[in-house]
């Protein structure tokens, strides 16, 4: 079951930088067989919500992201998947030259009016799908010139697809995270992805705000002293190179380790060093699936008993 879970293909209608579409398989192996609400309070892709869904695992789901046209972009293609695809396909340009003039020309009128189906767009045009913001929060990136972007029709079967996944079962919100895990019920299981500490700084282009990392420890400890269950992706290394502070020992998380596979960067460079990223249990968690409270190494072939 585990093997085949692995390669089972569900949408992505868009890519984002720090997506943990790889991931997913090996990350639900550590969420129960079944549970009733999943929640994404740093939602990006919502790579998670769709695996999720995708593989029948929960049968509600909300997903938030402090960026608010990435979050309506979301409920877009939850609720009116139709509606994005008709308006990504006006947009999408097939040549080269033309569709460059077109990014820009979006880009402006994004920054003026924020509006989702036009962020769609210049993800799926923009550099590696990786956001950037200037220090006045505007959508700053370049885009990709090697390639046009996702086709028109393969966006709609992707948007479509997602949303037969999550509609009338997600609800979509732009929240502070810790007003989303105020709102956590027992019953939930809680997956966070925010942005690694100490990749670069305070102020990463990558994100509209900065993750302080006491308040989120803090966040933490208030979940543990409620019990509830929640995982989080949040530190890693590539080679000798580390990403991010560890949590602190005493919220008592299990940390495992993923073998995610060599980097981009290092395959661009002809190196072997491999990419590894740390997924933390809670307590609650670690409990209910029966982990212990350990460093354990773990790669995408390996059976997890859960």
């Amino acid at each position: 079951m585990e093997a085949q879970d692995a390669f089972m293909i569900v949408p992505q209608p868009f890519q984002y930088q720090g997506s943990k579409r790889a991931l997913a398989p090996m990350i639900l192996r550590f969420l129960p067989a079944k549970f009733q609400r999943l929640v994404e309070p740093f939602a990006g892709s919502a790579a998670m919500t769709i695996a999720c869904a995708g593989r029948g695992r929960a049968s509600r789901f909300w997903v938030n992201d402090l960026n608010k046209p990435l979050a309506e972009l979301l409920n877009l293609i939850v609720n009116r998947p139709e509606e994005l695809a008709d308006e990504y396909a006006k947009l999408w340009k097939g040549e080269a030259a033309e569709a460059i003039e077109q990014f820009y020309t979006v880009r402006e009128t994004f920054n003026r009016t924020q509006d989702p189906k036009l962020f769609l767009y210049l993800l799926a045009r923009c550099i590696k799908g990786a956001v950037r913001y200037n220090a006045d929060g505007l959508f700053n990136q370049s885009p990709d010139k090697r390639r046009l972007g996702t086709r028109p029709d393969t966006m709609r079967q992707s948007i479509i697809a997602a949303s037969m996944l999550l509609r009338g079962k997600t609800i979509a919100t732009s929240h502070d995270f810790r007003d989303v895990l105020a709102a956590v019920e027992k019953n939930d299981v809680v997956y966070m992805d925010p942005p690694y500490q100490g990749t670069s700084g305070d102020r990463d282009s990558r994100y509209l705000a900065g993750l302080s990392f006491d308040d989120f420890v803090t966040a933490l400890d208030g979940l543990n002293s409620r019990g509830l269950r929640y995982a989080i992706s949040y530190d890693g290394r590539t080679g000798e190179k580390r990403y991010g502070e560890p949590l602190p020992a005493y919220l008592n998380l299990s940390h495992l380790e993923l073998e995610a596979g060599r980097s981009t960067q290092a395959t661009l460079l002809g190196r072997d060093d491999q990419t590894i990223e740390s997924l933390y249990l809670s307590p609650a968690l670690a409990s209910d699936i029966g982990v212990l409270p350990k460093v354990t190494r773990h790669h995408a072939g390996q059976a997890i008993l859960v």
